[in-house]
Order: C-alpha cells, then sequence, then structure tokens
C-alpha cells in the first residue's frame, strides 16, 4: 500500500470514527434555531462520509476492517434516507407556518416531542440490530479457508479476529436488546439463529460460542420465539456444549442459562438436550450439578412426561436420597434404615426427623403415610423396638416436636430421675394474651392445633407407639435416661389423649394393658420391677403436672392447697404485728423512736430503716402515736423533710439498693392519711406537696428562666429515687383523702402540664402508671387527656395502660370502655388497631359486649381492622339490629359471598402452615396475630341471632352453598374450584356450630354430603377442611349427636359439654386414600432408524450402544479404540450419517457424562452449521417408516465379550485377551450373551 493508499486509509477511518450516531441526529433536531439549516449540514456531511468509505472500499485491505466499513456505510445510509425524510417534512412545516402567517414555536410540544422520540429511538434501535445481525451474516460468507499449510498462521490469526469481532458484534446486539426491548419482538428468531449458528461452530472459540448462546436467550421473548427456536438446529449445538469439560465453562454456563430461560417461557425442551442435560446433573464432579439438579426439579413440575421419557425422574427419586434432606421423601429411609450406621449417622438422621415432622404435619404427608395400613408410619415407630440402635433418642425428640409437647424446666429432673416435689409454680410470671383469651372463652376452648394433634394421637397409637414404647422399658431393669424419656413420652400421650380424644378412645390409650401385664408378672421379677416403676414414675408425673399445670388457672386457691398454709400464716404474722404495735405502751414507743435515730442525726444513712419501718407501719396507725409523733416531738417533721425534694437528700439517692426508701415513703403517706391530723399535717404544716410543685414549675419553658439541673430531670429520673414522687402521689390518688390533697395543692393542674410537654414520655408514662382509677375523679381526667394528646407515643402507651387496666378489672367498668371506644376515632392506625385488639379481647365477656353494643359505637372508618369487631357485634341480638339499620350486615353479606369466604379460607390455612412448620416461633407476630381458635366468620356470628337466621334464609345464600357442595364436593383437578368448596365448607361448618344455625344444615341434610366428601375425596386438603368443618358442626349437643349417628365421635368435656373436636370411630376411612395405577411413559415412535448397511458402521455404532452396559463398557472402550486407529474405520468415524447414529444412541440411552465426552470426540468432525445440515438430511434419510420390520440377521445378532468377529478371523478386542489359545479352541470360544439381544432400539415394533 502507497503512502497516497494509506493517507486515504486513515482519512476513511478518522470519518468513520467522527460519523454521528444516530443519537448525534436525535440531539441536533432537538436543539433550538432552524432546524432546516442543521438538517442540510447534516445530509452534506453524511454524503462526504459515504463517498470517503466507497472510496476506502476500493483500496487492498484487510476482510476485517472491509467488514466494519461496509457495516458503517450501511447505516450512513440509512441515516441519509432518515435526514432527508426529516428535511422535506421541515421544509413543508415551514411553508405552511410561513402561508398562515404563523411564527414557528419557541418550544416544541413535549408530549409530541416525547413520542416522535420514542418512534425515532425504537426506529433507530431496530436499524442497528439488522445491521449486526447482516454484519454478523457477511463476516460467515467471507470466512477465509487456507489453501496451503504456509497460510495456516495467518488463518488462525484471522480466526480469532472474526472471533474478537463476532463477540463484539453480538454483545452491542445484546446491549441493544437490553436498552430496548421492542427490537426483541421485531427481529424474528429465525433470522438471529440463522446469523448466529456460524458463531456456534467448533472452530470458533469458547468465548465466541458462549456469546451466541447468550445472545439467544436474550432475543427469546415469549412461546412463539420459542417455536422458532425449536425449528432451527440447534439441539446438537447444545448437546456438544454440555459434553464439554470444565475448561469451556464460561460457554457451558451460557448453555445452561439459555435452557433455563427456555424452561421459564414455554417449559419445553427436546428429548437430546434432556439427556445431555441430565448427564450434567448426574456427573457429582460437575461445578454446574447443582444448577441441573434444581432446573431439572422444576422441569419435572412443568412437564412431567418429557423428564420421564429422558430417564430424569430416575435420577430424581436418587438425588433426594444422596442430597440434602429437606428435599423429601427418601428421609424415610435415614430413620428405617439407620441401623448399623454408626454416631457419623446420628447428624443426617436428625435432619430427616425434621423432614418427616414436617410431612407429618401437613394432610398430603400425613395420609400418605397412613397408606397400605400405615406402613410408612409402622416402620418409623418399629425403630424404637431395635435395643442397640443408640439412636432412638432421636425419633423419641421427633415424636415430642411433632405433639407439640414443650417441656418445662422440671422435665430434665424427671429424666435424670430426680424427685420433684422441689418444684413449686412461678408465681410472678405474666401470662401472655393468649393464655387470657383461653380463659376467656374457658377451659373447654381447643385450638385447630388442638385438632390436628389430636388425630395424630389417634394415628400413633393405632400405629403401636405406646407398645414400642413398652419395649424399650422392658431392655433393662434399673433404668435409664432414655427408657425415663420414653415413660415421660408415654405419660404426655396419656394426658393428651384425655384432653383431645373422646372418652372410649381416651381409654384405650390410657389402659396401657402391656405396662400393666409386666407390673402384674409375678413369675419374672424383672418385669415387675420394669412395670411398677414406669406406674409409679407416670403417678408421679400426673401429680406434679396437676400441681404445676392445674387446668382451671382462672379459679381461685383452694382452701386445702399446700400453699394456702403458707399465705395464712404470713397473713397472721402480719396482723399480730400490727397489733401489737398500736397497743406498745409509751416507753416501748420511745424506745422504738430513738432506735431509729432520727432525733439523734438528721444524717439519713445512720437511720435504723427497720425500726422506721415498724413504727410507720405499726405503732403510727394508733392515732395517739401519730399525734404524739407530729406535735409533741420533731420526729415527724425531720421524716418528711428528708423526703422533701429540694433537701436532696431522697431525691439524690442513687436508683440502685435504695427502693425501700420509696415503699417506707408510699407506706407513710398511707399511714397519715388514716388519720384526720396526718392529713391535716400534709395540707398545712409540711411542705411536700408544695416542694413537689415547684418541681414541676422548674418543667415550665414559659415559668421564667429554666433551672440547670431541675428535680425531675431525665438523668435525675433515671438515675435517682426521684422517680419515686409518683409513686407516692399515686398512693394518694387510692384514697378520696388523698385526692382531695392532692387538689388542693394543684397536682393534677401540674399533670395537665406535664402531658403537654414535649420529650418528655417517662413524666407522662410515670404519671399514667402510677395513678389509682378507682375513684372517679381527676386521675381519669389525666388519663383520658394522656389518651387525646398530640403526642402519639403518648397516645398509644395510655391506650395499652387503659386495655391492661381492662383486662386486669373483673368486670371492665363503663368509663373504661367509653374511654377505649374513644380511640377508635384516634388518627394514628397504630391506636386504632391497639384499641380494637383490646376491645376484641374485652368482648369476649357477653356482658362487656351487651355494653359496648349499647355505646353503638361508629366503626366503619376503621375499614378491615374494625371487622372483627363488627362481627362480634353480630352476634347479639342489639348489635345485629343496629348494624343491619346501618346497612352493614346487606353489604358485607355480598362480600363474604363473593370474596371474603375466600381471604378466610387462606387465612386459616396460612396459619396452620406457619405454626407447623420448623421455623415458627412464639415471637412470629402472624402466628401470635392469630391465637389457633376459629376465628368468627360472618355466617356464623349471624346465625347466633334469630333475626341474622331469619335474614341468612332470605337471601337464600345456604341453598346455594349446599348446592355447589353436592355439586362439586370431589373435585380434585380445578384449583379454583377446590379453594370455593373450601371456603363453602368452612361457612357452612360455623353456620351448624351454632344452634340457630344447625337446623340450616338439617334442612339442607348437606352432613351426609359432607362426610362423603371427608372419606373419599381425592384431595387430603379438601378432607382436612372437612374434619375441621366437622369439628365445628359437633361444637353444640345436638351437632354431636347427629354426628354420633354417622360414627363420628365428638369429643366432651368432664362437665359433658361438646369441646367442638371430632374423631372418625372408622380412622381408616378418613385417613386411607385410594391406590393409583401408574402411568406407562409413552414414547416417541420417531426414534426408530434404518439399521447400518456397512460392516464397520454397524461395528461402530454396536461397540458405541455398549459403552452403555456398565459390565462390557470396557471391553467396548477398546474395541472402540482399536477400530480408531485402523483405517478401514476412518470412513465410519468421520461419516455425519454414522456421527448422527451416535447422536442418536446417546440422546435415546441413559449414558453418564465422561461416556458422552469420549464417544463425540471419536468423530473426526468439527461441528458446524455444514455438518448440523448433514445431519438433519440423515436424520431424514434413515428414519424408519412405520411400517419398517426389523430383520431376524439384526434381531438376532449378539456381541461377544470380545467383539465382534471378521470375516478374516480377526476380532476387533485386544488381540492380547487371545494370547496363548489355540486357533481350534479360539474358535469355540463360547459367545457370552450379557445382553440376550444386542440391536439398535427401533428395529422392531417391540421396542
Amino acid at each position: 500500500m502507497n503512502s497516497q493508499q494509506q493517507r486515504l486509509s486513515l482519512q476513511g477511518v478518522h470519518l468513520l470514527a467522527i460519523a454521528p450516531a444516530s443519537q448525534d441526529l436525535d440531539s441536533l433536531l432537538r436543539t433550538p434555531g432552524n432546524q432546516l439549516e442543521a438538517l442540510t449540514a447534516l445530509l452534506e456531511r453524511e454524503n462526504r462520509i459515504k463517498e470517503g468509505a466507497e472510496k476506502f472500499l476500493k483500496l487492498p485491505i484487510t476482510d476485517l476492517m472491509r467488514i466494519q466499513v461496509e457495516s458503517e456505510l450501511e447505516l450512513r445510509y440509512q441515516i441519509e434516507q432518515e435526514t432527508s425524510r426529516r428535511k422535506k417534512h421541515a421544509v413543508g412545516s415551514a411553508a405552511k407556518r410561513k402561508f398562515a402567517g404563523q411564527a414557528p414555536p419557541s418550544t416544541p410540544r413535549p408530549r409530541a416531542d416525547s413520542n416522535d422520540k420514542d418512534k425515532d429511538d425504537f426506529r433507530t434501535a431496530l436499524s442497528q440490530a439488522n445491521s449486526y445481525l447482516k454484519s454478523l451474516t457477511s463476516i460467515a460468507s467471507s470466512a477465509p479457508s487456507p489453501s496451503s499449510p504456509s497460510s495456516t498462521s495467518s488463518t488462525s490469526q484471522s480466526s480469532s479476529e472474526q472471533d474478537r469481532t463476532r463477540v463484539d458484534i453480538m454483545n452491542k446486539l445484546v446491549a441493544l436488546f437490553q436498552r430496548n426491548l421492542r427490537v426483541r419482538y421485531e427481529i424474528t428468531t429465525a433470522a438471529l439463529v440463522q446469523a448466529v449458528v456460524p458463531s456456534l461452530a467448533d472452530s470458533r472459540s469458547k468465548q465466541c460460542r458462549a456469546a451466541a448462546y447468550r445472545l439467544i436467550r436474550f432475543s427469546l421473548v415469549d412461546s412463539t420465539s420459542i417455536a422458532e427456536l425449536r425449528q432451527q438446529p440447534l439441539d446438537w449445538f447444545i448437546v456438544k456444549s454440555l459434553a464439554r469439560d470444565n475448561i469451556f465453562s464460561v460457554e457451558r454456563e451460557q448453555v445452561i442459562k439459555l435452557i433455563r430461560a427456555i424452561v421459564d417461557i414455554a417449559a419445553e425442551k427436546r428429548d437430546p438436550v434432556m439427556r445431555a442435560f441430565i448427564a450434567v446433573a448426574e456427573h457429582a464432579e460437575d461445578p454446574f450439578r447443582s444448577i441441573c439438579v434444581q432446573t431439572l426439579a422444576e422441569m419435572s413440575l412443568l412437564d412431567l412426561d418429557l423428564v420421564a421419557r429422558a430417564g430424569g425422574i430416575r435420577f430424581l427419586v436418587h438425588a433426594l436420597g444422596e442430597g440434602p434432606v429437606e428435599l423429601g421423601p427418601i428421609a424415610l429411609l435415614a430413620v428405617t434404615d439407620a441401623y448399623g450406621r454408626g454416631a457419623d449417622h446420628a447428624d443426617r438422621m436428625r435432619r430427616c426427623t425434621k423432614v418427616i415432622q414436617l410431612m407429618l404435619r401437613t394432610w398430603s404427608g400425613l395420609m400418605y403415610f397412613c397408606m397400605e395400613d400405615q406402613r410408612a408410619i409402622k416402620s418409623i415407630v418399629d425403630t424404637l423396638r431395635i435395643p442397640s440402635l443408640d439412636t432412638r433418642e432421636i425419633v423419641l425428640d421427633m415424636f415430642f416436636n411433632l405433639l407439640n409437647i414443650k417441656p418445662p424446666e422440671w422435665y430434665k429432673t424427671f429424666i435424670d430421675g430426680r424427685r420433684l416435689t422441689m418444684y413449686r409454680k412461678s408465681r410472678n410470671v405474666p401470662e401472655p394474651s393468649s393464655e387470657r383469651k383461653a380463659q376467656q372463652r374457658g377451659p373447654e376452648a381447643l385450638k385447630l392445633t388442638d385438632q390436628y394433634i389430636a388425630l395424630l394421637v389417634l394415628v400413633l397409637a393405632n400405629a403401636g407407639l405406646l407398645d414400642a414404647l413398652t419395649m424399650m422399658l422392658e431392655e433393662r431393669t434399673t433404668g435409664s435416661s432414655l427408657t425415663r424419656k420414653a415413660i415421660l413420652l408415654m405419660a404426655e400421650v396419656m394426658q393428651m389423649a384425655n384432653r383431645v380424644l373422646p372418652l372410649n378412645m381416651a381409654a384405650q390409650i390410657q389402659a396401657i394393658p402391656q405396662v400393666f401385664d409386666l407390673a402384674a408378672d409375678y413369675t419374672r421379677g424383672e418385669h415387675r420391677i420394669v412395670g411398677t416403676s414406669a406406674i409409679t414414675a407416670i403417678d408421679s408425673f400426673n401429680r406434679n403436672h396437676a400441681r404445676l399445670h392445674p387446668s382451671c388457672k382462672s379459679a381461685r386457691p383452694r382452701a386445702n392447697s399446700a400453699e394456702d398454709a403458707v399465705r395464712r400464716g404470713q397473713r397472721q404474722v402480719e396482723q399480730s404485728k400490727i397489733k401489737l404495735g398500736m397497743q406498745m405502751d409509751d416507753k416501748m414507743f420511745q424506745a422504738c423512736v430513738l432506735e431509729t435515730q432520727i432525733m439523734i442525726t438528721k444524717d439519713s444513712t445512720k437511720w435504723g430503716f427497720d425500726p422506721l419501718q415498724e413504727l410507720v407501719e405499726g405503732p403510727f396507725l394508733n392515732p395517739k402515736r401519730l399525734e404524739e409523733a407530729i406535735k409533741v416531738g420533731r420526729f415527724m417533721r425531720r421524716l418528711m423533710a428528708f423526703f422533701h425534694p429540694f433537701s436532696h437528700q431522697f431525691s439524690d439517692m442513687p436508683r440502685k439498693q435504695n427502693l425501700r426508701w420509696v415503699r417506707l415513703g408510699c407506706s407513710l403517706l398511707t399511714t397519715l392519711l388514716a388519720s384526720p391530723d396526718g392529713v391535716r399535717f400534709l395540707l398545712h404544716e409540711d411542705d411536700l406537696l408544695k416542694q413537689i410543685i415547684k418541681s414541676f414549675a422548674q418543667l415550665d419553658p414559659f415559668n421564667g428562666t429554666p433551672e440547670s439541673d431541675p428535680i425531675f430531670s431525665s438523668q435525675r429520673m433515671t438515675e435517682t429515687l426521684t422517680y419515686g414522687y409518683f409513686d407516692m402521689l399515686g398512693t394518694l390518688s387510692k384514697h378520696p383523702e388523698g385526692i382531695e390533697l392532692m387538689e388542693k395543692s394543684k397536682i393534677f393542674t401540674a399533670f395537665y402540664h406535664l402531658i403537654e410537654l414535649r420529650n418528655r414520655e417517662d413524666l407522662i408514662t410515670a404519671v399514667i402508671t402510677n395513678l389509682d382509677y378507682s375513684i372517679d375523679g381527676h386521675p381519669r381526667v389525666v388519663l383520658s387527656k394522656a389518651l387525646t394528646c398530640s403526642d402519639i407515643p403518648v397516645r398509644v402507651f395510655a391506650t395499652n395502660h387503659l386495655g391492661e387496666l381492662i383486662r386486669s378489672a373483673p368486670t371492665p367498668t363503663v368509663w373504661m370502655l367509653r374511654l377505649l371506644l374513644t380511640q377508635l376515632y384516634d388518627p394514628a392506625p397504630e391506636v386504632c388497631e391497639m384499641a380494637i385488639q383490646f376491645l376484641e379481647d374485652a368482648c369476649e365477656s357477653m356482658e362487656v359486649l351487651e355494653l359496648v353494643v349499647e355505646m353503638q359505637p361508629t366503626l366503619d372508618h376503621l375499614g378491615d381492622i374494625g371487622h372483627p369487631l363488627l362481627l362480634r357485634f353480630m352476634s347479639t341480638p342489639t348489635g345485629f339490629r343496629y348494624l343491619n339499620n346501618a346497612g352493614y350486615i346487606d353489604r358485607e353479606m355480598d362480600m363474604w359471598f363473593h370474596e371474603r369466604n375466600i381471604y378466610y379460607v387462606v387465612q386459616i390455612e396460612i396459619f396452620l402452615a406457619k405454626v407447623f412448620s420448623s421455623e415458627a416461633t412464639d415471637d412470629d407476630e402472624d402466628v401470635l396475630a392469630f391465637d389457633g381458635v376459629v376465628p368468627p366468620h360472618f355466617y356464623g356470628e349471624m346465625s347466633k341471632t334469630e333475626l341474622g337466621c331469619q335474614v341468612l334464609s332470605e337471601r337464600g345464600h345456604f341453598a346455594e352453598f349446599s348446592h355447589f357442595i353436592r355439586q362439586h364436593g370431589l373435585e380434585s383437578e380445578d384449583l379454583e374450584v377446590i379453594l370455593k368448596l373450601k371456603s363453602i365448607l368452612w361457612a357452612v361448618g360455623n353456620v351448624g356450630a351454632t344452634e340457630g344455625g344447625l337446623p340450616f344444615l338439617e334442612e339442607e341434610e348437606i352432613i351426609p354430603s359432607i362426610l362423603e366428601i371427608a372419606e373419599h375425596s381425592l384431595i387430603p386438603s379438601v378432607r382436612g377442611t372437612c374434619f375441621f368443618v366437622l369439628g365445628l358442626i359437633s361444637s353444640t349437643p345436638q351437632g354431636a349427636e347427629i354426628l354420633d349417628d354417622y360414627r363420628w365421635e365428638a369429643t366432651l368435656s368432664p362437665l359433658g359439654h361438646p369441646t367442638g373436636l371430632c374423631i372418625p370411630m372408622s380412622l381408616d376411612k378418613f385417613i386411607s386414600l385410594p391406590r393409583w395405577e401408574s402411568i406407562e411413559v409413552k414414547t416417541d415412535a420417531d426414534i426408530r432408524l434404518l439399521p447400518p448397511t456397512v460392516q464397520t458402521e454397524l461395528e461402530v455404532i454396536s461397540a458405541i450402544e455398549n459403552l452403555g452396559n456398565s459390565v462390557i463398557a470396557n471391553t467396548a472402550s477398546r474395541s472402540l479404540a482399536r477400530m480408531k486407529s485402523r483405517p478401514e474405520y476412518r470412513a465410519a468415524f468421520s461419516s455425519p450419517a454414522t456421527f448422527f447414529r451416535a447422536l442418536h444412541t446417546i440422546s435415546t440411552q441413559r449414558y453418564r457424562l465422561p461416556v458422552r465426552r469420549y464417544i463425540l470426540d471419536l468423530f473426526d468432525i468439527e461441528l458446524d452449521g455444514r455438518v448440523v445440515q448433514a445431519i438433519s438430511e440423515a436424520a431424514t434419510n434413515l428414519r424408519a417408516p412405520p411400517s419398517f420390520r426389523q430383520s431376524e440377521a439384526h434381531i438376532n445378532r449378539v456381541v461377544s465379550m470380545l467383539g465382534l468377529k471378521h470375516p478374516d478371523g480377526e476380532s476387533s478386542s485386544d488381540e492380547d485377551e487371545l494370547d496363548g489359545i489355540p486357533e481350534e479352541q479360539a474358535g469355540r470360544i463360547p459367545v457370552i450373551t450379557l445382553r440376550p439381544v444386542s440391536r439398535i432400539i427401533g428395529f422392531n415394533n417391540g421396542v
């Protein structure tokens, strides 16, 4: 190239480098000014660039540079056409404006500009995408072919440049697809794949193939593009890429991502790709195994037939057994086959028991485990019968968790064999809100979890759990922690059966005949020891459990209880002290006063606290002694001066280890209030209340200069006894005389000002907490002011305190309920939610509910959070009438009929799933928000009143429910119908749970239909819903009697009342599912091929088939290696037809990944577009017609262990194997037919 040409080349490259892209065109047109001049200048510039590029192409440049210039030139042609079109449009617009006498607008309309910009961007992006595709196609057409050995190095260099160019173009195209999604829909998949296929050839680099797969993945948008992709010859490229080793990980990663993208969009793939994909998943050392297993599991849910046809189900089952135990049903084997596994198996067994536990806590898992006479559950229980199995404790722990048995602190003592009498019931432990609700409902209210656990107890008892535990006791007479744990489980199961099972079933479990047989066996002394020890331990457990966990927690302490003597003795001691103190003579009184040291020194650290306390709580209760302490000496003045805030004695004491002084101050005020002289002393002679008022005034921002260290500062409230003044004021508020003192001292006025303070929530909460509200007056006004103050945290705290007052009160009073109803109108949602929660708890009492309904609160503004409370109102005649007149009943009835029934069943199923999950904790907000008792249902609450039953009958909803149950009760396919069926079943059950609603069920005769669904439905969760619904129906005596006629027995309380739990007498009918017939996997009839006609080809294919047999795979491998080295087989290993037969074989049979890789490496064929086309032609030519019948010669053909025999007597196997064998004897070597018939699959109709 001469200097002029080089100069022109550099000039052309420079022109191309400075050529503006389409974005420059848009930016020029968006600039204000004369657009026509800008378009003219741009058009002239593009013409110069085009001319320079055309001249540049005439020079002898490299192919890569020529491709780049042609691509840019094509883009310049398009930009020139677009610029010319816009110029004509601009000229026409200018002429129209000039004719109309209008000036051009200074700024275009934003919306029109935006639309034009979007159109231009899309049009430009589409143009660029087409240009990129043409560039890829032109690179493929201009690929050089080496004509001589001397050109090898230049060819490899050109190939690497082409690969980089391809990768660059494909990455640009992917970036274009990411920026403009509309372009994907305009580019056809066929055109894109045709341009990309050359980049997938074996001669290309792995980066190039990876970029090609990535581009194809980003071009897929919907099922239509997947259908077009399926028609393209990509399968064999994917098969080859999946079979490569880990050096090509970047390529394999993109292939797997492509397959996952196809699965996400259309959930389909062909058999060859599936076989290759499964081979990767089966290879334990492959880095992509995990993602392939996950993808295969997803595909099994989307297209089970395809996965089964490719052999994926077999692998998935195997992976479940070896992989993470969280995956599945094979976890049962880790428990039942634990014998002889050693200590290392314990961790895996513990994880597997969690899986079994989760499965048994679902209706599907329970019913499938109970199939075939509870074979699976019995196998788990039977592991307890193996004496030498050290991991039986893990199985016992599983049963504890499965039955929700939460061991208290004394369980460890029981298991260790120590006595339990040292444990007492904890006294000052607050009960959680869920337990309070249960107490308010009564001890007979059972939860949904209790219903399910009752069924589990019965199933485990029928599976022989108690018998297995008894066998564990027989192993040794001395007892061990394992046997005591077995006794503990036995005792818990008996306790649980007594609580949740009907009497007949519970009696059978509690009889434990095997244990009593051991105790009564006088022939063998060891049996008696075991039996009596077990009965004694169970009795000890029951007595301790009854003492620490009484069944009725809200009952008053019994007069003959063990703790009553202690309480009675303490009261007697206290009363005796008071009497002695009041009867004290003068000398003794003076001695006690001197003993306190108050009259001797002002240093409070030297005072005698105990004598002082005895004086305050004893002699000072005598008015004479109190008057003497006030008037005669300065004892009371010095003592009260100690408590004055500004004396800085009591108020400066550190908070720790000085709380007794606060209690002393409260006792002193109580004593003073008990006497008129003490009240007069506090009001006129002592400055305690006055100084407290002055201390509060220090906090007033409008009261002059604020103090640097006020008495009630935040730091002092936290670190000193200053907080004790609020306890003292609270003591005053408990007495009418104290409230009068506080009124005269203007304490309440100070409280009103405190509530208005900002950032002093500690003071406000102290006031609210310590005031007593039993007396009507200022304390209740202070609370109401705190409930409506401007600070949201204060309102939340005050509302919570009011709710606690209502809970702790024996019967909530009207003023409490009115204040709580006021909080329903608070603008803060958290305050409203808290008020509603407390109201719901209080309305558990019918008396409180009647009071609230009489107040007629308006709850429409609360939305969904107010619905539970309104449902409570509906259960009373007054509330139902009030809501009906307000239009709430009609509106809500339509919403429940169409929507909220579905939400109700979803809410219950989510609760059950969370409460039974292994991650559920007591602090889970979702679980605690629903305490487990069946939540109120609209139709159930409606049927509690006569007017509600009348409205329900008039609307005809129940008749529609009954018709739907009869029509769709046994539905097993339509998920929407199944969900609606569950919601209707819950509605019917809630109606039947009331005495007024049960006649609806009798009139429609719907109970037999529900029983039929419970026993014959193919959906386990529907059966479970029927189980809960029948429990609701049995919650009334009439319903329990009706179900008893159908052999479903209700659980009764000790007083004979139904508990809302019902168990079938014939358990097998409910928990057993019908057996199903396995479906044979359908095979594709198009996979049959014509047999090979060439002997070498036949031997190669036969040896490849033998690689799939693990017995003769080594011999087949050596045969193939020998064939590969012989010249007569060279044609077979380079034939596309033979290559297709090999691909067909590995795509229809199971081969491990290394074997697949070995087979593909045998052939001297580089996969590219031409070879794929030849393979496609071979697939068409070799496909056997449906009427083809395989000849007897091929059917009877067998393969020797030593290989096929040639006409010349040579074997294809190793010649060393025949060394030392005479020729005659070698000819008589028997044929080893490990494969009875070795043939190409598809040669007869039977395959």
